[in-house]
């Protein structure tokens, strides 16, 4: 059963604009649930284990990657969802969901495949998510992908972030002028917060970034403060976790707040009102929102751009550029399943498919196996 208490704006499973193809269910569970299942059985969602987030793999198991990433998106997702009365389901659904489409080695991987498919069309990975999910999961009798809910392909491909821009024409099917729902809206900044500060926390246990550069910023400085002065004398280790676990939570509540004052004072009772919106309602305050671009500022100078994370950048571009151009020079190489599809989807869109959704290692052994002569095949 849907929860009972959510507010009129939020999206209701039995409300839903339905999907594609009608189909005969096993059992009664609302939509978005039944999406969030599907999502998570899919062969996609599994290769997130092993996709870069900041560290790539094979350089430590402590690090996040692509799929624990997911889950701490979907953690903070459904304690904002709660708090605001939307739907958990369809905002955890598109938690899950979010990075699907993610090449290996991050954004780099996007990067470099979005260069060369320049003359088809190009490559970014939420047309990606919902390419997977509409067209690439092999799993059910009568469709091809996931048949999920307008609702849910709809937040997919209008994630919008630093590094999210699937552009209108991409979302063309989905009323692209207007505001997808709150539980959509919400993925945006539960996708900052989470990746924000498990990169911090990363970046420390790495030792690319030192604890006294970090306090140079507003917003870690008066957190890391805010638990001395709760906790004194707490160990390193302690401190920094308890730091990271407050700094989600003002993160979180500044949200809320300002979410709730900006549906009261638009008014906004329905979902038709949230859709109407110029801009989006899921926001941060003012304050809040100067001090989150610090941080992003920060961790742009002294992580993103590490030289030891460039390094792993120009070696991941080799491979994946050296793979693209293999695989198009003598399309024989891909897997037969794949060269049956050419004549579907075309030569290059098949090779960008079974690139992205290559894990790092994965990708790291095929360039072996296609570059290094003493390496079996």
């Amino acid at each position: 059963m849907e929860r009972q208490d959510l507010a009129g704006y939020a999206a209701k499973s039995d409300q839903s604009r339905g999907r594609k193809v009608a189909e005969p269910y096993k059992d009664d569970r609302p939509n978005f649930e039944r999406d969030r299942d599907r999502i998570i059985h899919c062969a996609a969602f599994r290769r997130l284990e092993y996709k870069t987030q900041v560290f790539v793999n094979h350089e430590g198991d402590y690090y996040r990657t692509r799929l624990t990433h997911s889950l701490e998106v979907a953690q903070i997702a459904r304690g904002i969802a709660r708090q605001l009365r939307l739907n958990e389901d369809l905002a955890e659904t598109l938690a899950l969901a979010h990075d699907l489409g993610h090449t290996p080695f991050g954004h780099t991987g996007e990067q470099v495949l979005d260069r060369l498919m320049k003359e088809e069309g190009g490559f970014e990975h939420n047309r990606q998510s919902l390419r997977i999910v509409d067209k690439l999961e092999e799993r059910y009798p009568g469709f091809d992908g996931l048949n999920l809910t307008y609702e849910t392909r709809e937040g997919i491909i209008k994630h919008s972030s630093d590094y999210d821009r699937p552009g209108n024409q991409a979302a063309a099917e989905f009323e692209p002028d207007r505001q997808p729902t709150l539980e959509a809206q919400i993925i945006d900044l539960a996708d900052e917060i989470a990746y924000n500060n498990h990169d911090i926390d990363d970046g420390l246990k790495a030792g690319y970034l030192a604890l006294e550069e970090l306090q140079q910023v507003a917003l870690w400085d008066e957190t890391y403060r805010l638990v001395t002065d709760k906790f004194p004398g707490l160990d390193f280790e302690r401190q920094i976790c308890q730091t990271i676990s407050h700094l989600i939570g003002v993160l979180i509540n500044d949200l809320v707040v300002t979410t709730r004052q900006k549906l009261e004072a638009g008014a906004i009772k329905n979902l038709d009102d949230v859709r109407a919106q110029a801009g989006r309602c899921v926001v941060f305050s003012d304050e809040m929102a100067e001090k989150n671009r610090e941080l992003k500022r920060f961790l742009m100078q002294r992580l993103y751009t590490h030289y030891k994370v460039e390094r792993m950048r120009v070696k991941a571009e080799r491979f994946l550029t050296l793979l693209f151009n293999a695989y198009n020079e003598n399309p024989s190489l891909l897997p037969t399943s794949y060269q049956h599809k050419y004549a579907v989807y075309g030569q290059a869109r098949v090779i960008a498919d079974y690139i992205a959704g290559m894990t790092d290692r994965y990708a790291m052994d095929e360039y072996k196996r296609l570059f290094e002569p003493y390496e079996r095949v």
